[in-house]
């Protein structure tokens, strides 16, 4: 293992990491806005699931490519990194769509119509193929592809349960007030 690529790829955990910190700081402030305006929670029994399940995303990423001797693969690791960095611009460009709508929750307003702007002009819930290709991605920059297949699969699995609770939570909001809603994605 060459000690200066794992000392960079080891600053990019930690920098997705830090990214992630934001992004609950940010969704606590959504929370309260959402909360404020009457939003109601759904499917809180599957988010500490989630929480476990991209807290160890980011821990195999740090010990795998130690713990089994990976090496850097240049054509691999930097394409991966691309599409890390890809992901993490998709991620945002929700965040900011979606503005105090943006929740790492299954947060939804009654009565707030649907966002059609931004990346949900062409997908249904884009925050979620960010999170699937970063799942792969981010661990391949450093080959540590058990770390990429395991999270990967037990997402695949999760996505399900989160995607089936949003929208019915959606549905939910939308009857509440007799037109669409709006939740995370």
């Amino acid at each position: 293992m060459n000690t200066h690529t794992s000392t960079a790829f080891l600053a990019l955990v930690l920098l997705v990491a830090v990214e992630r910190l934001a992004e609950l700081a940010v969704a606590r402030r959504n929370t309260a806005w959402s909360r404020a305006h009457g939003g109601v929670e759904h499917g809180r029994g599957h988010y500490p699931v989630m929480v476990v399940l991209h807290t160890a995303l980011l821990a195999g990423c740090a010990v795998e490519p130690w713990a089994a001797d990976r090496p850097f693969v240049p054509a691999l690791g930097w394409t991966m990194l691309a599409l890390t960095a890809a992901a993490q611009a998709l991620r945002w460009w929700c965040i900011v769509t979606l503005g105090p709508r943006w929740n790492t929750r299954v947060v939804v307003v009654p009565g707030l119509p649907l966002v059609a702007a931004g990346p949900y002009r062409w997908l249904r819930h884009p925050n979620y193929a960010a999170v699937v290709v970063e799942g792969f991605a981010l661990p391949l920059v450093y080959s540590a592809w058990v770390t990429a297949l395991t999270f990967t699969a037990l997402n695949l699995v999760l996505l399900g349960v989160r995607i089936r609770c949003e929208e019915s939570a959606l549905a939910v909001g939308a009857g509440s007030a007799g037109r669409p809603a709006n939740a995370v994605r």
